[in-house]
């Protein structure tokens, strides 16, 4: 689409961005053809103004971080992907509290927690995502979610204002949120309420809940995490094991011999091979047992 609106307000304020930038280099997938314009605002106030300017010219965007939950289409990105990774400022005040920008890799979160001797985000150890992707999809592990131990959130309106939306107005449910539901929301950061603990108890259980994630999970190839959500008491992977699904492939995707709930880059695949994977595996899936399987991993692009 004709993006010569927004380049001409980017190089005004001096956001920095690049055209037809390949989204294969932006996905944890490593999928994804051109986006028409990748933008990197340097600070919430320039976030601001994209967002605004582009709901105002009806100029569509999209948001991403590590894009770990991510599959692009082959053919690109119309307008718009807005990177938030300069947004990963982080402290540590209150009572046992820390609040960090949604551009702030989970990762280090949960290693700033550490460092400071609080308890609580250990579930979230080796999630390959933003603190703004958790919370987006309130992204959760081994009996916790980011639910547990949020307390509120700093976002930007569809008019570019800003807001700070407490725990009860996010709506976060199993993988889900007024964020994702709605769509009108640009989350910039985050505040968590965590608990004193001993560093070297924390840093056991990070160690402990990392090998199961190495031991059971195809970590070795690209992929957007788990590819289904949970259906209700059941397991993806299970039902699609039982199915007789582990290793089926569509040219460079396939289900993982590791672990079924997850669908892999095995080699070159292309986001068409991942959506015919993922549509043959809910269809067998529901043929056989009755189980509607809904992706936990988001389609954009072409």
């Amino acid at each position: 689409m004709d993006c010569s609106l927004l380049k001409e307000f980017l190089d005004n304020e001096g956001i920095v961005y690049h055209e037809n930038e390949p989204m294969s280099a932006h996905t944890t997938f490593k999928i994804g053809g051109p986006a028409d314009l990748f933008v990197q605002p340097a600070s919430e106030n320039a976030l601001s103004k994209i967002v605004s300017f582009c709901n105002e010219r009806e100029i569509p965007f999209h948001i991403i971080g590590n894009g770990s939950n991510l599959l692009v289409s082959d053919l690109g990105v119309d307008g718009a992907v807005i990177h938030v990774g300069a947004l990963s400022d982080y402290s540590v005040g209150g009572v046992n509290e820390i609040t960090c920008g949604s551009g702030l890799r989970l990762s280090l979160l949960c290693s700033y927690a550490l460092e400071n001797g609080l308890t609580g985000l250990e579930f979230a150890w080796g999630i390959p995502g933003f603190v703004g992707g958790a919370v987006y999809m309130n992204a959760g592990a081994y009996d916790s979610e980011i639910s547990n131990v949020i307390t509120e959130c700093r976002c930007i309106t569809a008019d570019g204002k800003f807001e700070t939306l407490t725990l009860d107005k996010m709506k976060l449910g199993y993988r889900t949120s007024i964020f994702k539901e709605k769509k009108n929301r640009v989350i910039t950061s985050a505040k968590f309420q965590l608990y004193p603990g001993d560093p070297e108890t924390i840093r056991s259980r990070m160690d402990e809940l990392m090998l199961r994630r190495k031991s059971k999970q195809p970590l070795e190839y690209p992929s957007a995490g788990s590819t289904f959500k949970r259906p209700t008491g059941n397991f993806a992977g299970t039902l699609i094991e039982m199915c007789g699904l582990k290793g089926f492939t569509i040219g460079g995707a396939q289900v993982s011999e590791k672990h079924a709930g997850f669908v892999i880059n095995v080699g070159n695949a292309t986001a068409s091979d991942v959506k015919r994977v993922i549509e043959a595996v809910a269809e067998k899936v529901f043929l056989e047992t009755s189980v509607k399987l809904e992706p936990e991993v988001e389609f954009i692009g072409r």
